[in-house]
């Protein structure tokens, strides 16, 4: 029989390539992972992974063991939740994932009501970008992870259940010493010569809403750089190397030498939802956290900042 503990190790070193790097995410040493790799393979019957110059890469059977990895952690981080939730909401964790700007904003406030409301219950947070939350999710490492949706795409995410939490404008960041800063709303139009920096095309979704933006108005931008750091960002508008956009969660921490503008009132918009995986069981814990998500979600909508429309 497969000992479930062995195949943890086994996604792990799927996930980072390398003995090394799944020894630190386990904190495990490196001889202990190659030992539990050689476990598992004779348990299996199949050699699961090559090893070369360049890292570990998982043979056939490694890859069709790890999907069938996911599955049965999944499950039974669901069988754990439930059997917790016998005590109500009185113990038991929630782990919960979400990406950089939810983390700064909603997630501070949803986590200190869900602790005054249920201090029994161990909670957890994990940053993680869109993609890789929902890879946490459907792993059986979190309980909820936030994500975004293009609001123009409306095929579901395979394998989850989806609540929604927030739309989140997209406004324009401007060098303070722009032609077109001291206008209070600009047309994307206006920009379409300017050079942009946006998010890794293909993996980031606020990247994919703005491209759809550009070429909703008939053009396509000419991108001088790729980064997912809208703090980074800041810094290369700020140094007048381009222009880019900016979600409305991330206004948090804007830096004095840049400029944010509307795009009016049509903005490319961003929608974040709270996932959980699509038929686990839905403990009083998790659905206590969904509600309170739902919640100060909606105060965030409603107090909306324009702090950075005034400067």
């Amino acid at each position: 029989m497969l000992d479930v503990r062995r195949l943890r190790v086994l996604r792990e070193v799927a996930t980072h390539g390398s003995f090394s790097a799944a020894a630190e995410a386990l904190s495990y040493t490196q001889s202990a992972v190659s030992q539990q790799i050689a476990a598992l393979e004779r348990e299996a019957g199949s050699r699961l992974v090559e090893r070369s110059a360049r890292g570990v890469t998982l043979t056939d059977a490694g890859r069709a063991l790890v999907g069938h990895a996911d599955v049965i952690l999944a499950r039974l981080a669901d069988a754990e939740e439930e059997l917790q939730a016998i005590a109500g909401l009185r113990g038991g964790r929630l782990r919960l994932a979400a990406f950089p700007s939810a983390c700064a904003t909603l997630m501070p406030q949803a986590v200190a009501r869900f602790r005054e409301r249920h201090p029994g219950v161990e909670l957890s947070l994990t940053p993680a970008d869109p993609d890789d939350a929902l890879r946490l999710l459907r792993g059986g490492q979190c309980d909820v992870a936030l994500a975004i949706e293009t609001t123009f795409s409306t095929r579901p995410e395979p394998g989850v259940d989806v609540v929604r939490l927030l739309d989140d404008p997209m406004y324009i960041m401007l060098p303070r010493d722009h032609p077109l800063a001291g206008r209070a709303r600009i047309k994307l139009t206006d920009l379409a010569d300017e050079p942009w920096m946006i998010g890794t095309t293909g993996t980031c979704p606020d990247t994919s809403i703005f491209l759809n933006a550009c070429q909703a108005v008939g053009f396509t931008p000419n991108i001088a750089f790729n980064m997912d750091d809208y703090t980074a960002i800041q810094g290369f508008v700020a140094a007048g190397m381009g222009v880019s956009f900016i979600p409305d969660l991330a206004l948090v921490a804007v830096r004095d030498d840049v400029v944010i503008r509307s795009f009016g009132a049509r903005p490319p918009v961003r929608r974040i939802v709270a996932t959980t995986l699509a038929d686990s069981f839905r403990s009083p814990a998790k659905q206590a956290m969904l509600d309170v998500l739902v919640e100060v979600a909606a105060e965030f909508g409603e107090r909306r900042t324009e702090l950075a429309l005034a400067s």
